[in-house]
């Protein structure tokens, strides 16, 4: 990588100490040998110190002026939302000039609560996105522009990315760093910290609440079931009725949670999966393809040359993870 990709987090009044550590302790833990895969810069909107939500300030070096070199852009969560929004949502001039100042093309990510300020910029309408489940419902009819999704770890929806809370938004930042680099590096991260090296975005919060009758019910849990049915046809109706629901039902709420059709999602948890086995198997193509549902061996060149602009050869060889063996 000739230059480190630039990731600028931006601490709010009330922010959260612990998501605020996420990405430096993530992506600064990034290497390739020795050279750093990121550059990640703290900063507040006016470069002032930062009243934290337990009761201390943490200083910061740099002001929002940061936002407009970044490759990417975090937003932790903040307890003081008040500060930055009011209550029909409309945010702070001063964070929304802050905001502003973000280039086009930066890729964002929102770390639980962070969600409100993208969405309150406009940033989040049409999209998916994930926040804390006990925020999911304030989010929703603040903005009911966004697709929000109360139940999901995270969501990467491209250039936009977002998280629940605490531990969730290291599930995110270690999936962008696998997205990035491949699964060796973002595992390496993981081991550092000692923290899982994946977990699924579409896998559920851990919600203690009553499960709604069926007729209620998202479409997460058969998401996650779904997840573990790649490597055989799965019918539309078949996800539905697995959601107890008609396929209308299920079609209409799967797009609203997800932002995109069933057949969509399949097809994108198909080749994830996919490029998982080419990075930490020994597999042949041919048998990458049937585990993971994409059928031939020419499916899977297709596909993956349409979205990472490669063979399966030359992304084995870029991501390959150490020491890997065939599984019996």
């Amino acid at each position: 990588m000739s230059a480190r990709h630039r990731v600028a987090v931006l601490a709010l009044p009330g922010v959260v100490p612990f998501e605020l550590a996420i990405p430096a302790r993530i992506f600064g833990g990034a290497f390739v040998g020795e050279d750093p895969l990121y550059e990640v810069l703290t900063c507040s909107v006016d470069g002032s110190p930062v009243e934290t939500s337990d009761g201390y300030a943490i200083t910061v070096q740099y002001d929002a002026a940061v936002l407009g070199t970044a490759d990417s852009v975090v937003i932790p969560p903040s307890h003081q939302l008040q500060e930055i929004l009011d209550s029909a949502g409309e945010l702070d001039d001063a964070v929304r000039r802050a905001l502003e100042q973000i280039r086009p093309g930066t890729r964002l990510v929102a770390i639980c609560t962070g969600a409100f300020v993208l969405a309150a910029a406009g940033l989040l309408d049409g999209r998916p996105a994930a926040t804390h489940w006990a925020e999911a419902k304030h989010l929703q009819q603040l903005f009911p522009a966004v697709a929000v999704d109360p139940l999901v770890l995270y969501i990467d929806d491209g250039d936009v990315l977002t998280s629940a809370g605490a531990a969730a938004g290291i599930d995110l930042c270690l999936h962008v760093v696998r997205r990035d680099h491949g699964s060796a590096v973002a595992s390496a991260v993981a081991r550092a910290c000692v923290v899982p090296p994946r977990r699924d975005g579409g896998q559920a919060q851990y919600v203690r609440r009553p499960v709604p009758p069926a007729r209620d019910g998202g479409t997460a849990n058969t998401r996650a079931w779904a997840a573990e049915q790649l490597g055989r046809p799965l019918s539309l109706v078949e996800l539905a009725a697995h959601a107890r629901m008609s396929v209308r039902t299920f079609t209409r709420r799967f797009r609203a949670e997800t932002g995109v059709s069933p057949g969509s999602w399949l097809a994108m948890q198909r080749l994830d999966y996919a490029r998982q086995l080419l990075e930490d198997t020994e597999l042949t193509v041919d048998q990458i393809a049937s585990r993971s549902g994409l059928g031939s061996g020419t499916n899977l060149r297709q596909q993956l040359r349409e979205s990472a602009g490669v063979s399966p050869t030359a992304y084995r060889r870029m991501f390959r993870s150490e020491g890997v063996t065939a599984p019996g």
